[in-house]
């Protein structure tokens, strides 16, 4: 393994570029909007400052790490001669299908094909390719350069070498892999966002207010971010996106998503990336952002 591919440069694809390139991996970074790109090159280059601030990396890995990476607009430029594709786009199944089955096509046989999903089924991304044994779960945590945890997911298919080989990569990147098997929302989403529509359905039922909930399940529970706090950072729709994944794969009513998820996300009230979900972003108001807690 010594050229990646990630993409999308969104929050999770620029977080997988960055340790990746800082680990010494040459990485194509590719998305279809230019500007999409350089924004991912910009958060970088951010996160990197602030660790030279912090004097965990010198400037001379600062600049090591942004010239690994290289950025692509056409797909088929900067995948034909990697050794893994790492994508990370948007959360829903029809994108994935689509570009698993363009990567299939593109790729060198040997090339292994991992998915950042949080949540869809490896098995049937795999489906739509000729190489299932080499497709693979690596579910990354947000932020990436900062979260330990990989959730390594084996589809149906996924042979044993392509695991070993995707586990002991991401201890190479200074992460602690954790294998799982294939089911809606792995481990960590099928614990965590029925707490968060919990949370939610809470609010909803007038039980307490938003910082109520949230100063409850800080200072009652230790959790470092409260839940709808947490679901901001995350964003509503990934959120509402997951437990609908869950909800089609389970046939369980308990992941069936608050109506007050789904009226926020109706109404573009997304969380931090969108500038207001249970909490104000915005300028004016001055609100806390979320991602102060992880500077």
């Amino acid at each position: 393994m010594k050229k990646i591919a990630v993409i999308g440069a969104g929050t999770m694809g620029n977080g997988i570029a960055h340790v990746f390139a800082q680990s010494g991996f040459n990485v194509n970074l590719i998305d279809i909007s230019q500007a999409s790109l350089e924004r991912g090159l910009a958060t970088i280059a951010n996160n990197l400052d602030r660790m030279v601030a912090k004097e965990s990396i010198s400037e001379t890995n600062k600049a090591a790490t942004l010239a690994n990476i290289l950025t692509f607009t056409h797909i088929m430029d900067g995948v034909s001669e990697v050794d893994l594709v790492v994508e990370a786009a948007t959360e829903n199944l029809d994108i994935k299908l689509k570009i698993f089955k363009n990567l299939d096509e593109m790729c060198q046989p040997q090339t292994i094909l991992a998915s950042n999903t949080s949540s869809i089924s490896i098995t049937q991304i795999a489906s739509v390719t000729q190489r299932p044994d080499k497709v693979i779960g690596m579910h990354f945590m947000n932020p990436v350069p900062i979260m330990k945890l990989v959730e390594i997911i084996r589809g149906y298919s996924t042979s044993d070498e392509v695991t070993q080989t995707i586990m002991d990569l991401s201890e190479k990147l200074g992460k602690t892999p954790t294998e799982v098997n294939d089911y809606p929302g792995f481990v960590a989403n099928r614990i965590l966002m029925p707490m968060i529509n919990e949370a939610i359905e809470t609010l909803y039922h007038g039980v307490a207010g938003v910082t109520e909930i949230d100063t409850v399940m800080k200072l009652g529970m230790a959790h470092p971010m409260g839940p709808l706090q947490l679901a901001d950072f995350i964003g509503l729709d990934v959120c509402l996106s997951i437990l609908n994944v869950m909800y089609d794969g389970f046939k369980n009513p308990k992941y069936a998503p608050c109506p007050l998820l789904v009226n926020m996300v109706m109404a573009g009230k997304l969380g931090v990336k969108s500038g207001e979900g249970f909490y104000d972003y915005s300028e004016s108001k001055k609100a806390e952002k979320v991602s102060a807690q992880f500077k």
